[in-house]
Order: structure tokens, then sequence, then C-alpha cells
């Protein structure tokens, strides 16, 4: 693999990974009242259309990276602008300890 290559794949699983432990905290704190849902549209917005850009291009790493920054970022904003009992549901049913 070339230096743009392992630059490419460095980059996709930072920020594929970035979204997960704010994930995790939603979850596990289910509170999301310091983070800005206006941020989180514009970053699921901007995940789809990478993602969009990647099939039109056949590019299977713009998709697959993108894709689950997308599914990521969109679980958050979902839970940001739910309420409180459909936060605890969910939360419930992927950390039934927490």
């Amino acid at each position: 693999m070339d230096t743009a290559a392992w630059l490419g794949a460095f980059a996709a699983l930072a920020s594929t990974l970035s979204f997960a432990p704010q994930a995790w905290k939603v979850i596990r704190s289910r509170r999301t009242k310091d983070i800005s849902a206006v941020m989180y549209g514009f970053t699921v917005t901007g995940f789809a259309l990478w993602s969009a850009y990647g099939i039109a291009l056949m590019q299977w790493p713009i998709i697959v990276c993108n894709t689950i920054c997308l599914l990521l970022a969109a679980f958050i904003l979902f839970m940001k602008l739910s309420p409180q009992r459909v936060k605890d549901e969910v939360a419930d049913r992927i950390d039934p300890a927490g």
C-alpha cells in the first residue's frame, strides 16, 4: 500500500471511531442536553452526501466509512431529538445492565 492509501485508511478509521465514544456515552448516561442538534443535523447530512458520492464513484472505502459514520451520527441525533422515555427504552435495549 502506498502512502496515500495508508493515510486514507487511517483517516477513515479515525473518522469512524470518533463517533463511537459519544454514542456509547449517550447510551450509558441517557443524556443529550449538551449535544448540538444543529451540528449533528449537518454532520448526518454531510455523511449521507459523502456516502452518495462514494456510491456514485463506486469507491467502497468512501461508502463503508461514511455509511458507518452516518449510522452512528444519525443514532446520536435520533437520541438527541427523542423524548426521555424513548432514550430510556433504546438504551435499555442496547445496554440492559446500564
